[in-house]
């Protein structure tokens, strides 16, 4: 049996420029993660997880489990994974052992709140089938094919940024230029040392789930467009990126913060963001945090002015009925 897993993420800035051609820093963060487990067997089976309910106790019942997950379960990504590998490997020309898989997963990545659990468990399977398969892909080139899964079987937009520091691990700066990308068929990813990140702390709340395809939907048609708006805002998150990453390895902590402020200040400036998601961040900042999405809305990741500060945002944020973690960092030897 091979067992695969991709922790959670969180957008550190830059975002959502990922799926612009923009610039972003993103780090792993170990408190949730998706696993994946393929078995050999007779035939391919994909087996649902806890997030893929059959059945109910009543009418109702169904209703309030769509009304809080959508019809987003795991199942359709597992299915959306299998039919991109063999895809994949049929136009790569590479001939799979004549053998099939029992493939299931598990998850405790908060579900849709912008802390990439979709890509996780797609990136996840992808790797326990590379495996399985004995398929190898280049690490800059794995991301982009992972991406396709939901680009591709499932016509969800989505950017670069999860599927990137997903297989990658740590905290990266991803400079997706477009001119770049042609020419290589990825990004530019450097690497950067996460012990050099300030205090961090990561909200959410799981009642604002929203998937990645509806908060983007409009900008993207304006970004397709060629509306000046949406194509400067991008640029100016990417530089965002570029300036983080130097006060990252300056130590410039307040720079940094500052940022990230601006980040999400520009990005309110332009979606319509919920009163709930406005309260996310402005419960950090009441506390002399930094605060901006770590997604695409329901969680929000900031700098802590020192640890004295989390107890009391502990409170507050549960006050409003979300939670607020430390961040365990992927700290590589």
């Amino acid at each position: 049996m091979i067992e695969a897993r991709a922790d959670a993420r969180a957008g550190l800035i830059g975002n959502p420029s990922d799926g612009y051609y923009g610039k972003t820093i993103s780090f792993i963060m170990k408190n949730f993660s998706a696993r994946v487990w393929c078995a050999e067997s007779d035939r391919l089976e994909v087996i649902p997880g806890k997030r893929d309910p059959v059945n109910f106790s009543s009418l109702a019942d169904l209703a309030a489990d769509v009304d809080l997950h959508g019809y987003y379960g795991g199942l359709r990504l597992l299915k959306a994974t299998l039919k991109r590998f063999h895809d994949y490997c049929q136009e790569q020309g590479i001939e799979l052992p004549e053998k099939n898989c029992r493939l299931w997963y598990d998850t405790n990545i908060p579900l849709r709140v912008g802390l990439a659990g979709s890509s996780a468990i797609v990136t996840a399977a992808f790797i326990a089938l590379m495996k399985f398969y004995g398929v190898s892909v280049s690490k800059p080139l794995l991301p982009g094919v992972i991406m396709e899964v939901e680009t591709k079987e499932l016509k969800i937009p989505a950017g670069y940024q999860d599927r990137v520091i997903q297989v990658y691990g740590g905290t990266v700066f991803m400079d997706f230029n477009r001119t770049f990308m042609g020419e290589h068929g990825h990004g530019r990813f450097i690497e950067i040392d996460s012990a050099k990140l300030p205090p961090i702390y990561v909200a959410y709340d799981d009642g604002l789930s929203e998937g990645t395809e509806v908060f983007h939907s409009d900008i993207r048609a304006r970004w397709e467009r060629g509306d000046k708006e949406i194509v400067s805002a991008m640029e100016q998150f990417a530089q965002f990126a570029e300036d983080s990453k130097q006060a990252i390895e300056e130590g410039d902590h307040k720079s940094l913060g500052t940022l990230m402020d601006a980040n999400f200040d520009l990005r309110s400036s332009l979606y319509r963001l919920s009163e709930r998601n406005h309260l996310l961040v402005q419960t950090g900042r009441r506390h002399g945090c930094s605060s901006k999405f770590a997604g695409s809305g329901g969680a929000v990741v900031g700098i802590l002015p020192d640890d004295s500060v989390f107890p009391k945002l502990e409170k507050s944020y549960a006050e409003m009925g979300a939670k607020v973690v430390r961040p365990i960092l992927d700290l590589k030897e």
